[in-house]
Formats: C-alpha cells, sequence, structure tokens
C-alpha cells in the first residue's frame, strides 16, 4: 500500500504529519507570484487544483531516491528535482512511497500525479504512460574488490551469478546478454532478482553472486559505502534518459511540468542540484 511523505519546497525543516512528510510551496497555482519566484499557470491543470503535485517514488535507491537515515526525511536527486518543479508551479510537492514495479500501474489509477523514481524512458514504458526525459544515465557493473572473476564488461558476465532488482532495465539487458551468452557456448548468466538494489548489493557483498548490476549512480554509492569491499567498473552500458512519468490523459500537467523543466535545464539550480549528487554528467543539456 502507498505511504506518502509530504515536503514542502520552501521550507528547510521537515515536519511529520500523518505518518507523511510536508512541504509549504510559494503561492497560488493561478499564475500570481508570492514569492521570488515567477508561477507558472496551472489554473487548466486538473491534478494541482488542490495545489499539491503527488510523487510517486521508490525511496530505496540512493543516491536518487531514498530516506536519510538522520531526519527520516525523502532525499536524492529526484526529491531535490521535484521540490524544484514544484517551486515553479508553486504548489506543494508531496511524496508517496511504492513500490518501484508498481509506480506505473499507481500513476495510471491515480494514486499520485506523476513517477519521479529513476525510471528509465524503455518503449514498453512509453506504451503506458508518458515521459518527460530529465537525466541521462547509464547502467554500472559492480563486483567485489579485487574483481575475482576479471569481468570488465556486460559479455563478461557469462557463466556467473548476477544480482540485480527485479522490474529493472538491467534485467532486461541481462537476458538480452544471456541469449549472446549461450548462442556462444560461454556459459548462462545465473540471474538472481531482488525486490530492492540495496539487497542486490548485499548478495554480492556477501558473495552470495559474483556481480551486481544498476544504474549507474547507485552503483557509484554502493561501492562509495561499501569499506573498500567493492568495486565498481568503469563502463557505463547503453546511457539512457531518466523521464517523469505521467498518465496520457494528463495533457495539461505534462504541459506545464515541460514548460518548468524547460525553465530549469542549464540553469544554475539544475546544474548545482546535479553536482551536489556527484552527478553532473548526467544532466541534460
Amino acid at each position: 500500500m502507498p505511504t506518502r511523505l509530504i515536503r514542502a519546497v520552501t521550507a528547510v525543516a521537515l515536519t511529520t504529519i500523518a505518518g507523511a512528510l510536508v512541504l509549504a510551496a510559494c503561492t497560488s497555482g493561478d499564475g500570481s507570484d508570492g514569492g521570488d519566484v515567477p508561477c507558472i499557470d496551472t489554473s487548466g491543470v486538473p491534478e494541482l487544483q488542490d495545489g499539491i503535485l503527488t510523487v510517486g517514488s521508490s525511496f530505496n535507491f540512493e543516491p536518487i531516491t531514498f530516506v536519510d537515515a538522520e531526519t527520516v526525511a525523502p532525499d536524492g536527486l529526484d526529491i531535490d528535482l521535484a521540490a524544484a518543479l514544484a517551486r515553479s508551479l508553486c504548489v506543494e510537492v508531496e511524496f508517496v512511497t511504492t513500490d518501484f514495479g508498481d509506480l506505473i500501474d499507481a500513476v495510471n489509477t491515480a494514486d499520485f500525479d506523476i513517477i519521479m523514481s529513476a525510471m528509465t524512458v524503455t518503449d514498453e514504458r512509453s506504451q503506458e504512460v508518458d515521459f518527460i526525459p530529465y537525466a541521462n544515465v547509464g547502467t554500472a557493473i559492480l563486483v567485489r574488490a579485487g574483481n575475482p572473476t576479471d569481468a570488465r564488461r556486460l559479455a563478461d558476465l557469462c557463466g556467473l551469478t548476477v544480482a540485480v532488482q527485479k522490474d529493472t532495465i538491467q534485467v532486461g539487458q541481462l537476458e538480452e546478454q544471456d541469449r549472446e551468452c549461450r548462442v556462444a557456448s560461454m556459459g548462462p548468466i545465473d540471474v538472481l532478482l531482488f525486490d530492492t538494489t540495496p539487497q542486490a548489493v548485499t548478495d554480492l557483498t556477501t558473495a552470495g553472486s559474483d556481480a551486481s548490476i544498476t544504474d549507474f549512480p547507485a552503483a557509484f554509492v554502493a561501492a562509495r559505502e561499501s569499506g573498500g569491499r567493492l568495486e565498481l567498473l568503469d563502463e557505463q552500458i547503453e546511457p539512457l534518459p531518466y523521464g517523469i512519468g505521467l498518465r496520457k490523459d494528463s495533457a495539461a500537467l505534462n504541459s506545464v511540468l515541460a514548460e518548468a523543466l524547460d525553465g530549469l535545464i542549464g540553469s544554475e539550480i539544475y546544474e548545482s542540484t546535479f553536482e551536489a549528487w556527484s552527478l553532473g554528467n548526467a544532466a541534460l543539456e
């Protein structure tokens, strides 16, 4: 069941209200300017008439979406970008935590307005929701320190056991590579599926698997925080865009969000947000 986390755009402190974390907006959504940020007119956007942009996310993918252990508040690149978008729209932002594999179904049943959860834009997903790209990220391979299997690229995973989060594009990448491995008689890839990326990384750390693949930002953090037990291979595989996911009937919301994002891309706020999370190379030009 979705859990709501609300966070105010202009406030520094976060307040817990009925099991949710909330943030306040700068003005109303009628185009009037009640602060130092001009409002984009949202008067024709049904989803924003309550003054809240609800964002579905899975909070287990540091540094993109996670819950800070000390503040118990939502944090990460997507959270900061969602707050910046809400500030441009002059509405509040409310985060709804949902399992990654359930996000598309949940947005399509109006459990929330949009998805921002390190979701890679794919043809298959684009048949179910519309996307507004906001970053560009590739897949990375994690191995244990010293790289005992000597893996260097995706093709080197033939015959190995690889841990991965279910419902991610990496599952498809492994399945495609596994077919190539079998054709080349190099041994199949034993794919271990986990509910979250941290679980897959833990399996690698404890030698339950030989490697793990995930989006580069999460792999970078996992290697950095492993205490030297893991290392990140240099190659970044198939960089693809992350996208804001919306219902296909949310045309007005799509329009104002695209306008807000267009105003952010290339700005100091946008660039500094990516740099703050060590993701400068993922920012769109």
